[in-house]
C-alpha cells in the first residue's frame, strides 16, 4: 500500500461499494422509487476521473411527485401534529444511526466529493451528526407568545402570535461537502414541523441516497423527507418553480442564486439563499505568525479552496509580509494533494473536470494580468483533477483573481499599512460571507470586526463554524441566515390571534 502514488485511489470498501452498485431509483414517500424515464448522471470519482456507477437524472414528473408526497404529508398532519417530542426523537435516531455508519459515510464522502477520508471522519460526518442533533432540540422549543393589544381596551380582546411551519420545503445541497449541507437543511426544516424535497448536487450525490436509507430506519413517517437526484437546470429548476413549494433554501454560486431568487418571485416562495464568498484573511503586524500562516494556509487550502468562506484574500502587514508567506509556503507539503482514500492526505482533488478547469483558467488569467506564482501554480497527476496549492502575490485590486470567487486552493496575497486601509480593502468585495482577523490586540481585533462587512468575523482563527451561531453572508453572499434559532425561524410563518372575550 506504501508503495502507492500518492494520485492511486484505493480500493473502495465492500458497503461502498454496494451503495455506488444501487440501482438508479428516488426516495419517495418512505420507498426507492423508478425513475418515469430513463435518464442518469454518472458517479465520477475525482481522485481518478473514472466513472464507478450512475444515478438518476430526475423528470419534471418525478420532481411532481415528490413534492405531491410532500404535500400530502404536510396537509393531513402526520408530521406538524406528532407530538414534538417525537419529531425530536426521530431527529436524534437519524443522527444516531449516521454516526453509527459514520466510517461507510466518509468514505462514501471521500469517493464522491474527493476530500480526503480522513478530513471527512474527522470534520464533515461529525457536523452533519452535530447539526441534526442541536436542531432536534428546536422541535420542542418552538412557542407561541402573548401580546398586548396597543390599541385595544385591556382585558377585552386575548392576543397571541403563532410561529407555525411554512409547508412544504425544498432543500438544494451543494457538492462541496455533501452531508453537512444536506443536514443543515433537513434538520431545521423538520424541527419547525415542515415537510421536505431534498435535492443533492448532481455532481455528489452517493451520501445524500445512502441518508434515504438512514430516514426510513429512524422512523420518519412516509413523505416527510424525500430525495431526488438531479441536475439543477432541469430537477433544481422544477422545485423552485414548483406551486406547492412554499420555502426554497439553496447553498451555491451567487449567480444561480440570483437566478433561483428570480423564479421563485412568480410565487412569493420564502428563500433562504447561501451563496459566493471572498473572504479575506487579515494579519496584523503583532499576530503569532507560525499560527497565522498556519491559520491561512488551512483557511484556503481545506477542501481544496472548495468551501464558501475559504480565505482566498491574505492581507498581510507590510512588515509581516514576507514573513507571512514564508510560513504559508512552509505548509504547502502539508497540503499537496493526494487520492481521497490515501490515510496520508489533507488535500485532495477538485471535485470535477469543469472545475479543474475553471480554477486552471483563473490562475492563467490572473498570471496574464500581471499576477505572480509564488507558491504552486499547476496541476499533478496523470488522470484525476489535482491542482498544487497556489498563492499568487504582486496582484491589483480589480484583477478578476482578487474580485471573483475561485472555489478552488488559489489566494491571493497583498499587503496594508493601517486598519482603515485594511477594512476598504476587505470590503472592496460583492461578497460578504467571512473573514478572519489575526492579531494579539483585541481592540484592533474588536475595531476591525466591526468595519469588515461580513457574517461571520472570526478571530485568530478562521472557518469555525458551530450549529447554534447564526451562518450567512451580506451583500451578494445571500439572504438571510441558517443555524441557530435564526435557521429554525426561517421555515416559519407568523400568524397573529385575537379573540374578542
Amino acid at each position: 500500500m506504501n508503495d502507492l502514488s500518492p494520485f492511486t485511489q484505493r480500493d473502495y470498501s465492500d458497503a461502498a461499494k454496494r451503495a455506488i452498485a444501487r440501482a438508479p431509483a428516488l426516495f419517495i414517500d418512505n420507498a426507492w422509487v423508478a425513475s418515469t424515464h430513463g435518464a442518469t448522471i454518472p458517479i465520477i470519482d475525482p481522485s481518478n476521473a473514472r466513472e464507478i456507477g450512475r444515478f438518476v437524472d430526475a423528470s419534471d414528473a418525478d420532481v411532481d411527485r415528490a413534492v405531491a408526497a410532500a404535500r400530502r404529508a404536510f396537509d393531513d398532519g402526520r408530521w406538524t401534529t406528532l407530538r414534538p417530542l417525537d419529531r425530536e426523537r426521530c431527529i436524534h435516531r437519524l443522527a444516531d444511526l449516521i454516526e453509527a455508519h459514520a466510517d461507510e459515510f466518509s468514505e462514501l464522502e471521500a469517493i464522491d466529493n474527493g476530500m480526503p477520508k480522513g478530513m471527512a471522519a474527522a470534520a464533515d460526518i461529525p457536523s452533519a451528526i452535530d447539526m441534526l442533533r442541536y436542531m432536534a432540540g428546536w422541535a420542542t422549543k418552538i412557542s407561541s407568545e402573548t401580546t398586548l393589544p396597543a390599541s385595544l381596551p385591556v382585558g377585552a380582546y386575548h392576543a397571541y402570535v403563532r410561529r407555525e411551519a411554512v409547508g412544504v420545503a425544498a432543500l438544494i445541497a451543494p457538492w462541496n461537502f455533501p452531508l453537512v449541507m444536506a443536514t443543515l437543511k433537513i434538520a431545521p426544516a423538520l424541527a419547525a414541523g415542515c415537510t421536505v424535497v431534498l435535492k443533492p448536487a448532481e455532481q455528489t450525490s452517493l451520501t445524500a441516497l445512502r441518508l434515504g436509507d438512514l430516514i426510513a430506519e429512524a422512523g420518519f413517517p412516509a413523505g416527510v423527507v424525500n430525495i431526488v437526484t438531479g441536475n439543477g437546470h432541469t430537477a433544481g429548476a422544477r422545485l423552485t418553480t414548483h406551486p406547492d413549494v412554499d420555502k426554497i433554501a439553496f447553498t451555491g454560486s451567487t449567480e444561480i442564486g440570483k437566478v433561483i431568487n428570480r423564479a421563485a418571485t412568480d410565487t412569493l416562495k420564502h428563500v433562504t439563499l447561501e451563496l459566493g464568498g471572498k473572504s479575506p484573511v487579515v494579519i496584523l503586524p503583532d499576530a503569532d505568525l507560525e499560527a497565522a500562516g498556519a491559520g491561512a494556509a488551512g483557511a484556503i487550502f481545506f477542501n481544496a479552496g472548495q468551501i464558501c468562506v475559504a480565505g482566498s484574500r491574505i492581507y498581510a502587514h507590510r512588515d509581516v509580509f514576507d514573513r507571512v508567506l514564508e510560513q504559508v509556503s512552509e505548509q504547502a507539503a502539508f497540503w499537496s494533494p493526494r487520492a481521497s482514500l490515501d490515510p496520508a492526505g489533507h488535500m485532495g482533488p477538485v471535485v470535477s473536470q469543469d472545475q479543474f478547469e475553471r480554477v486552471m483558467a483563473y490562475i492563467d488569467d490572473g498570471k496574464k494580468a500581471g499576477a505572480s506564482v509564488a507558491i504552486g501554480g499547476g496541476s499533478l497527476g496523470s488522470e484525476g483533477y489535482y491542482i498544487e496549492p497556489t498563492v499568487l502575490v504582486d496582484v491589483k485590486p480589480q484583477m478578476r483573481v482578487v474580485q471573483e470567487e475561485i472555489f478552488g486552493p488559489v489566494v491571493v496575497a497583498q499587503r496594508f499599512d493601517d486598519l482603515d486601509e485594511v477594512a476598504r480593502q476587505a470590503n472592496d468585495s460583492a461578497f460578504g460571507l467571512g473573514a478572519s482577523i489575526w492579531t494579539k490586540d483585541l481592540s484592533a481585533m474588536h475595531r476591525l470586526a466591526g468595519k469588515i462587512k461580513a457574517g461571520t468575523v472570526w478571530g485568530n482563527c478562521h472557518s469555525v463554524i458551530d450549529p447554534a451561531m447564526p451562518f450567512g453572508g451580506y451583500k451578494q453572499s445571500g439572504l438571510g441566515r441558517e443555524h441557530g434559532r435564526p435557521g429554525v425561524e426561517a421555515y416559519t410563518e407568523l400568524k397573529s390571534v385575537i379573540v374578542q372575550l
